[in-house]
């Protein structure tokens, strides 16, 4: 094995290296998978020929054929650095604002919270809020000014301060 390592490698890896585009960790590759393949296959190889060249240039031929064929069926392989790169949103702070929202909008009454979660929460506009709560325009307004001055009081209480 070694006497065909020292005779055909140097030439099998420029060989190798010119189908792989100057590779060089797959043509390493190439050349290591072509005389692990003629060491497995000794037996069957014809002692009386002059050499084994021709046959290791074919099976590393086929070898590289082969990896471009697999990487044209497959998607091609990501690595986690580049996952790293990916900018993500923490959504903690984000998470946090909405408990404490919730969490004071329980100090509201009843009413006070139907009206804020029909305008701002659901997007209706006043008209719309009324209509779906069954109470005059003017009403709603009313209940949605007292709701914000009290939610705002409640948010204070648990230290949101707007600035």
């Amino acid at each position: 094995m070694r006497a065909l390592y020292r005779e055909h490698a140097g030439a099998l890896f420029s060989y190798v290296l010119k189908l792989v585009a100057g590779d060089r960790f797959l043509a390493e590759d190439v050349v290591q998978e072509t005389l692990l393949r003629a060491w497995k296959n000794a037996s069957r190889l014809d002692p009386g020929a002059r050499s084994l060249r021709p046959w290791l240039v074919t099976v590393a031929r086929r070898i590289v054929i082969d990896a471009h064929r697999s990487r044209q069926s497959r998607p091609p392989e990501t690595s986690a650095a580049l996952l790293e790169q990916l900018p993500a949103g923490d959504e903690l702070d984000r998470t946090l604002r909405l408990m404490t929202i919730s969490d004071a909008l329980q100090d509201l009454s009843a009413a006070h919270r139907e009206a804020l979660v029909e305008t701002y929460f659901r997007g209706r506009t006043v008209n719309e809020a009324a209509e779906e709560l069954g109470l005059p325009a003017g009403t709603v307004r009313s209940r949605v000014f007292y709701a914000l001055r009290a939610l705002r009081n409640a948010l204070e209480e648990r230290g949101v301060t707007t600035s």
